[in-house]
This record gives structure tokens, sequence and C-alpha cells, in this order.
């Protein structure tokens, strides 16, 4: 599993990508749209607001002796949160998900398999189920910055909820002065802030418009 930070870095003046972590070790980049009227090309041809990269395939090789273990052994769970991971990767999340499933239904207090669950149900357009996946993670541990880094990334860009993603991204950095992730959290803060001015997102399932210089980052594992 890789549950490592968000990393947001500064991309450019009008065009950018902001990317947030999913729990777990993988990377896959959510993009936005950059602002400006000198983006509007980009902003009409943009697809969704997140849209993973396109991702290697699955090595069969490696996944085939893994599920021969989860399907021996039904209470196995390295097999099963590894198998997530490598479907996460290859960009299957149908299949991620029921692998971290699986999981979390053998190991439900552990706050990274129930996060990288979400993010697979954001990456699948359930972005209430991700939302509420990650609302018990948080349950689970209060303080998991990455939940929350996380949380803020599907509310501003699944459900375009401007207030709910501040709420999330400060709690970041309340949560963790100084560190990576609360420097991640304020770029993303900063530049919702530049892109909406006036506090309002764009219309749900409008690819967000963002100004100024934009960070990038990779939202997952």
């Amino acid at each position: 599993m890789k549950t490592e930070s968000i990393v947001f870095a500064v991309a450019g003046a009008l065009f950018g990508l902001i990317v947030g972590w999913v729990i777990g070790t993988q990377q896959i980049p959510m993009r936005i749209v950059a602002g400006g009227a000198a983006a509007a090309p980009a902003a009409q041809t943009a697809q969704t607001a997140a849209t993973p990269a396109t991702r290697p395939a699955l090595d069969e090789s490696q996944a085939a002796p893994l599920r021969n273990i989860a399907e021996r052994d039904p209470r196995n769970v390295p097999s099963r949160v590894h198998l997530g991971d490598m479907y996460f990767d290859a960009g299957r999340y149908q299949e991620a998900t029921r692998w971290y499933e699986e999981a979390l239904a053998l190991v439900p207090k552990d706050v990274n398999v129930s996060t990288d669950l979400a993010i697979c149900y954001y990456y699948t357009d359930q972005a209430d189920r991700a939302i509420t996946q990650m609302s018990a993670s948080l349950a689970i541990d209060p303080k998991h910055t990455k939940t929350w880094l996380n949380l803020g990334v599907v509310k501003a860009f699944g459900k375009q909820d401007l207030a709910g993603a501040t709420e999330a991204w400060n709690e970041v950095i309340k949560l963790a002065p100084g560190s990576e992730e609360a420097s991640s959290a304020q770029r993303a803060l900063d530049n919702l802030k530049a892109a909406h001015p006036d506090g309002a997102m764009p219309p749900a399932g409008s690819a967000p418009v963002a100004a100024g210089a934009s960070p990038s980052g990779i939202l997952k594992k």
C-alpha cells in the first residue's frame, strides 16, 4: 500500500494540472484545465474534472499467483491489497474495487485500504460513495491527512463543492502545519481562490478552470 502525500508543483501561468494523492502508493493524475481567456480553447475541449492518466497494462504473471493465494485463502489480506494496488495502477478500477472491498471486510479498521477504496469509487464516477467511504476512513483516524487531502479533491472536482473542499484542505493545514501535505493543501486553496474569487464553482459536470499558476501532482496511493 502506498499512503503517500499529494505532491503539488507549480506548473505555469495559465495551464496546469491539479492532482490529489489517493491513499496507497500508486499515482493516478486528476486533470483540470487552466483558465483565462488564452486557455478557453483548452477548457472547451477538456473532458471531466478528474481523468486518470493512461496506465500500463496489468502484468498477469504477477497477478495470477496472487489471485491463486486469495482464492485458496479467503482470509488472506495482503494478497487482496496487493491485487487492489496492481489493478489500480493498471487503471482497472472496478477490479481494484473488488479486492479493496474484500480486504476491508477482513480489516475494517485499516484506514489506508478504506481510502484506497474511496478513490476507486471516485474514479468509477461514484463521488458520493467516495465521500461516504472517506468519512468512514476519518471515523477510523480523524487525523489522517491523506484522506483529508483527497476528500478536498473529490469535493472540489467530483461534487463542485468549493466550501467542502476548502474545509477539508484547511483541516490538513491545521493537522499538519509545515508538512508537505499542508503545503499541497495551501496551494490547492490558493488555486481555487484565484480561479473562483467569488466562491462559486462551475456547474457539476463541467471542467474546473484554474487561473494563474496551477499546481500539479498525483491523486492516489
